[in-house]
């Protein structure tokens, strides 16, 4: 230990030592944080010294742009892979994008959307379905009316295309929509894509509120029931529920014209359902065919089978009072629609041919 030197040292001399001690340790934690930034410095040189040698490498390993550029384009074996990803990214940008100025009513339905698919619309009805009409005299040539038809499907094609042609063959009244049962609305992912393209919830208030606008109605009684068949259970029709919409048809006295659906069934064959893997999901059941989920988003694309579909004899407003009651009605119109399935079947000799 080294000793002081005296013993009696001043109050100021004490302060002017503290000071000093201060100022050495100041000075101490100047020089450290100029050090730290210096280093942190260097650090940011060398990864932007190391960042334009790989962009160096990267120039080097690649094409020069130059007047042979179209040359290399076409080389065998070569491929642009900076353009295919340009190109990528910029339809990726655009996806999904269009005019803000497009009509949409109150149900959702997006009239410049309803448009623009009208030419994928034809081709699914002519070339990849070719549907076989019948019976398309008994569509009213003007006025709303209510279509009952039979459910086969997981996802509602048949409403689509059912909308779609009953607006084709009509005398230009406005498009009508058809009704989806609420286990598919409910789905985050498909109610906009559904609403957009006409699909409406299943309820007598929105079919009353359609049919007093003019708007015919395309309904599935069977609900979800028949839209989970197994392929077993093909053209099976299951009990026709909905009785409540019938009401409305008879409020707007509207003529009902029942509709048989043949080929739509095998458009998503369904093998059977999975319902533990569902349930993680938050779903009610996961269906599986042949091409989902094997082949993920790309196994919901429906096959290319043979479509019949065959309109039957409209009934007035009176045939509802003469029946006496909607399940009644309802009994009637299952077995209208079961003898135009029944047909289509027997005329159709092959879902493939």
């Amino acid at each position: 230990m080294v000793p002081r030197r005296g013993t009696g040292v001043s109050e100021s001399g004490a302060g002017a030592g503290r000071r000093a001690e201060n100022n050495v340790v100041s000075l101490a934690s100047k020089r450290s944080e100029s050090s730290s930034m210096l280093a942190e410095g260097e650090a940011l040189e060398t990864l932007r010294a190391a960042l334009d040698d790989l962009r160096r490498e990267i120039r080097t390993q690649l094409p020069r742009p130059g007047a042979d550029d179209e040359a290399q384009a076409r080389a065998p074996g070569r491929v642009d892979w900076f353009a295919l990803f340009d190109e990528l990214r910029v339809r990726l940008g655009h996806l999904g994008m269009r005019e803000s100025s497009g009509e949409i009513d109150e149900f959702g339905m997006d009239f410049d959307l309803v448009e623009r698919m009208r030419p994928l619309l034809d081709f699914l009805a002519e070339k990849y379905w070719r549907i076989d009409l019948r019976g398309d005299e008994h569509i009213p040539d003007a006025g709303p009316a209510l279509y009952v038809a039979n459910r086969s499907g997981l996802l509602p094609y048949d409403g689509w295309m059912l909308a779609h042609l009953v607006e084709k063959i009509g005398g230009g009244d406005p498009r009508p929509h058809f009704m989806v049962d609420d286990d598919l609305m409910a789905l985050p992912f498909l109610q906009p894509v559904l609403a957009r393209a006409g699909g409406v919830l299943a309820c007598p208030e929105n079919a009353e509120r359609l049919l007093a606008s003019g708007h015919s109605v395309v309904i599935f009684p069977e609900g979800m029931r028949g839209a989970i068949k197994t392929f077993d259970q093909r053209y099976e029709l299951q009990g026709f529920g909905h009785h409540a919409l019938l009401g409305a048809a008879s409020e707007a006295g509207v003529p009902i014209v029942p509709v048989g659906v043949v080929g739509a069934e095998e458009t998503q064959p369904m093998l059977f359902r999975l319902y533990l893997v569902a349930w993680m999901m938050g779903l009610p059941f996961l269906p599986v065919t042949p091409t989902f989920p094997l082949l993920g988003p790309l196994g919901l694309l429906p096959l290319p089978s043979r479509w019949g579909v065959e309109f039957g004899q409209a009934l007035g407003p009176e045939f509802l009072a003469a029946e006496g009651g909607p399940e009644r009605v309802m009994g009637h119109l299952r077995d209208r629609v079961r003898v135009l399935v029944d047909r289509g079947r027997a005329l159709r000799p092959s879902p493939w041919t």
